[in-house]
């Protein structure tokens, strides 16, 4: 392959699918799919949202994010809420023992992420951070 711009892409996937194998093994020992640690880390890290907030959050689709809020809820991790200004939307919030039980996989999950980002040089992680902005990605957290 003589495309520097298709091996870009390639690596870019072969890391992404390298780390989400690293944060499901993790979130495995918990119990919890890769997509229900998402959703739990989104509302730890963001508070209350909205379903669909939360799925644009973690980029999951309208069938996927239906089942795993469910299976949430019945697991006693989440609670839904009508919004108080329009009740045809659900606000998602987490119930103690999701916060519980989240506080303790973020920080697992954050030293596996720093672990592997370890491998770049301070200057290269800022260099990769500003590219990928040009890029376009919306990076802001």
């Amino acid at each position: 392959m003589e495309n520097d711009n298709l091996k870009i892409l390639i690596g870019l996937h072969k890391n992404v699918k390298e780390l989400d194998s690293r944060t499901l093994a993790i979130a495995g020992t918990y119990g919890l799919s890769f997509s229900q640690f998402m959703v739990l880390e989104v509302l730890f890290s963001k508070g209350k949202l909205s379903i669909s907030e939360v799925r644009d959050a973690i980029l999951s689709s309208v069938g996927t994010i239906s089942l795993v809020v469910s299976n949430l809820e019945k697991m006693g991790y989440i609670k839904r809420e009508a919004d108080q200004n329009d009740k045809r939307i659900c606000i998602l919030s987490l119930t103690d023992a999701g916060y519980d039980l989240i506080k303790k996989i973020v920080p697992e999950n954050e030293k596996m992420i720093n672990t592997y980002m370890e491998r770049l040089e301070e200057n290269e992680r800022k260099s990769l951070l500003a590219l990928l902005k040009k890029l376009g990605g919306k990076i802001d957290q």
